[in-house]
């Protein structure tokens, strides 16, 4: 079977199964308006998949220096989340859109930033010549899929925030550190996945 084929197949099986609560940036209080959002997760067609990951641009404002999937706001301009994700991959790391196979939508992610992120899966083939922007991504690298989804890989931490107590997840490979966001969508992937029985 393709990779797509699976994958598509799986997320389709995982979104018809209770998982449990997802989850989300534990901050958020109240009726906040959020921002919708996009990111592609996009994953290599190989034997052993990989995960196509940026290394934000010290130089930003926000999250500067912070391992992300490509994305952004979902535009005007854009017809749905799926669009807005391929329109900035291809702004960031000059992936095509023409060469991902969309394979279906994974949970939402509401930061307490104000942003409603919705990952959207997509198949590309192997080593295409991608090329950071630079004013906004620093690098880029492939991550393997099966480590990112594997929730041995996956540490959780507790902290103090405002005088409460949060915690937040943290995936090491190599010299990477993810976390935050991309580390919490990974893992509501990994569970919708049914990598992680949790």
């Amino acid at each position: 079977m393709r990779l797509a084929d699976r994958l598509r197949a799986d997320l389709a099986t995982g979104h018809a199964r209770d998982i449990g609560p997802l989850l989300h940036d534990p901050r958020i209080e109240g009726d906040i308006m959020l921002a919708p959002a996009a990111v592609l997760v996009a994953i290599t067609d190989r034997p052993e998949p990989g995960l196509i990951l940026t290394q934000r641009s010290a130089k930003l404002r926000k999250h500067p220096g912070q391992i992300a999937f490509p994305g952004g706001r979902v535009d005007d301009s854009d017809a749905d989340e799926a669009a807005a994700a391929l329109r900035e991959a291809h702004e960031e790391i000059g992936l095509p859109p023409d060469r991902v196979e969309l394979i279906g939508l994974s949970d939402r992610y509401h930061t307490f930033t104000g942003f409603d992120i919705v990952p959207v899966l997509g198949v590309v083939p192997p080593d295409l010549p991608l090329a950071p922007q630079e004013t906004e991504v620093e690098s880029w690298f492939e991550l393997p899929l099966g480590y990112a989804l594997d929730p041995t890989n996956r540490r959780r931490h507790d902290v103090i925030f405002n005088g409460a107590p949060h915690h937040y997840y943290e995936i090491l490979w190599q010299e990477r550190r993810i976390w935050g966001i991309t580390a919490a969508i990974l893992a509501n992937l990994s569970r919708r996945l049914g990598h992680d029985p949790s």
